[in-house]
């Protein structure tokens, strides 16, 4: 845990997926039936970085602890760990969904954000995702939408009614 003269650094909690890498090049994946999502995790190393979302990440870093909370399975731990690494983010705790766990990713980022803020101030929560900045909003947490990609609608879907991002 990172100190300061007055304690532990406030959190500062980023999203992956079009917040910091942009997937719009893995989106086919996702727009066909079935949806192949093996496909789509296994493009994820080759997601260019957001430029807006790495500059928020960086400057985050001077005042905060960077934690990085996802809704990808945790079987994608390591290219998401080489990811943040090639392309000069913070290191931080990264929090992922189980393989198993198909609920919404508002459903289990906002248990992950009242977890992490039982022992923690988090400062802010910087996600893509509207219905998880509501919630999160909502129970009290600031929030930055990262409006600087374009919204896909096959993977809003997903992220509600599959779990699965």
């Amino acid at each position: 845990m990172t100190q300061h003269s007055k304690g532990p650094l406030p959190l500062a909690v980023f999203d992956l997926d079009n917040t910091l890498a942009d997937t719009a090049h893995r989106q086919r994946f996702l727009e066909r039936k079935p949806r192949n999502w093996t496909a789509f995790f296994a493009a994820a190393p080759h997601d260019p970085p957001l430029t807006e979302g790495v500059a928020l990440a960086l400057e985050s870093a001077r005042e905060c602890e960077v934690v990085y909370l996802t809704g990808r399975p945790e079987r994608c731990r390591r290219d998401t760990v080489e990811w943040l690494a090639a392309h000069g983010l913070p290191e931080g705790r990264i929090w992922m969904r189980r393989n198993d766990d198909r609920r919404p990713a508002r459903a289990t980022k906002l248990e992950t954000l009242r977890t992490l803020a039982r022992n923690r101030e988090i400062r802010v929560l910087v996600d893509d995702d509207e219905l998880v900045c509501q919630d999160a909003e909502r129970a009290g947490f600031t929030v930055v939408r990262a409006r600087w990609t374009a919204e896909s609608d096959a993977l809003k879907e997903a992220q509600e009614s599959e779990g699965r991002t």
